[in-house]
């Protein structure tokens, strides 16, 4: 097992109406800017919820957060908040929403150019605002960590940055206010918490035998809850709250402390969405399957693994296992009605050439667990996905 640093501040309110225990956690004097996305916060009454509970404190809103969202937009948000002497911020939806309010929770003390927060991968955020979250999407697991992902519109650049500053005060999780999430959004969370944990498990053994069997689990618990998260009808109170809590844990640094991880499929997934506006999740299983097939040698003795304890594929040569798993891996996608080709998108060759000019302009010239995805592999894999 590597060597590891873990620290997770955040608390979790899980369960229904936990929103009302949030004016435990924000201080009473507090000046809050609530930042939300489009309207389904207010329509389907969680802001209003989120509004009682924190009761007579100084309230501000900012909505319209996009998804994937956007530099241009969080700026106004930044100004808002420095104009009303804001001190502390609560988001209210999904990882778009908390990832947006992440970066405004460090721009808006921060002196100078806050793209260069983005630049630098957040590695200059020396101080941040305060914040909670209330999640209304299980997908990203940005309610228990310290990152996010910001789009500039005017360049296509799509950034990710993380600091110590950034993990939410609190994260309020009822699985109730996924009720009246759409199937394609239900799907993309599964997709996303599902490449989130195989990242930091696809990689190479190191021995972190607890790391491997959380993640095995995690893969697993996902798997089983599919079927009946994408079914019509009532949702499940158990099943969404499995699936709220499993994407938590997917990316809250547990499972990826003390191994390599990849983030391949993510910086390639980056590129797609920053360039043609596809779901960051649909990017995802997209990428994934080709950079298995892609990295099957690098990757063998975990590829094996994995198709013995989440697929239970035991027989045949090793090729021919491995096959059998990546073909379940993109099946699984398709299941809840992930494409996993560019063409699905009425997308081609030039698409391939447009994502690995935008990799390399953003420096992902050796991307991989082992530094070993380089523009050229990068193409390999587009087209493969072709």
């Amino acid at each position: 097992m590597l060597n590891f640093n873990f620290y997770n501040p955040t608390r979790i309110l899980f369960g229904a109406g936990k929103i009302a225990e949030i004016s435990q956690f924000v201080p009473q004097d507090a000046r809050v800017l609530v930042l939300y996305g489009g309207g389904s916060a207010r329509s389907t009454g969680t802001l209003a919820e989120v509004l009682a509970a924190l009761g007579e404190r100084t309230v501000f809103e900012f909505g319209g957060i996009e998804p994937n969202p956007s530099y241009e937009t969080l700026s106004r948000a930044v100004d808002m908040a420095r104009a009303e002497r804001i001190d502390y911020l609560l988001a209210v939806g999904g990882g778009s929403v908390l990832d947006g309010s992440k970066f405004v929770a460090a721009a808006v003390p921060f002196e100078g150019d806050t793209w260069s927060i983005l630049e630098k991968r957040g590695s200059n955020i020396t101080r941040a605002l305060p914040m909670g979250a209330v999640l209304t999407l299980p997908a990203t697991g940005s309610e228990m960590n310290s990152g996010g992902v910001v789009t500039r519109k005017a360049t296509h650049a799509k950034l990710a940055f993380s600091s110590p500053l950034c993990f939410p005060q609190f994260s309020v999780l009822d699985p109730t206010k996924t009720y009246t999430l759409p199937p394609r959004q239900i799907a993309n969370g599964l997709v996303d918490a599902f490449v989130h944990t195989m990242e930091q498990y696809l990689t190479y053994p190191v021995n972190g035998l607890a790391q491997d069997r959380f993640a095995e689990g995690l893969l697993q618990t996902l798997i089983e809850l599919a079927p009946r998260a994408m079914q019509e009808g009532e949702p499940d109170y158990d099943n969404r709250a499995n699936l709220m809590w499993t994407a938590t844990l997917a990316l809250n640094g547990l499972i990826g402390a003390g191994v390599p991880q990849d983030w391949a499929t993510h910086m390639i997934g980056h590129e797609l969405t920053a360039l043609y506006g596809i779901d960051h999740a649909r990017t995802l299983a997209i990428v994934l399957p080709q950079v298995m097939q892609a990295r099957r040698e690098a990757k063998r003795e975990k590829l094996l693994q994995y198709a013995a304890r989440v697929w239970q594929i035991t027989e045949g040569s090793d090729d021919e296992r491995i096959d059998a798993a990546i073909a379940r891996t993109a099946q699984f996608f398709e299941s809840v009605g992930i494409p996993t080709r560019l063409s699905a998108y009425q997308l081609g060759g030039e698409a391939v050439d447009a994502v690995v000019k935008a990799l390399t302009e953003h420096g992902m010239v050796k991307l991989g667990e082992q530094r070993a995805i380089t523009p050229e592999v990068s193409r390999a894999i587009l087209e493969a996905a072709l």
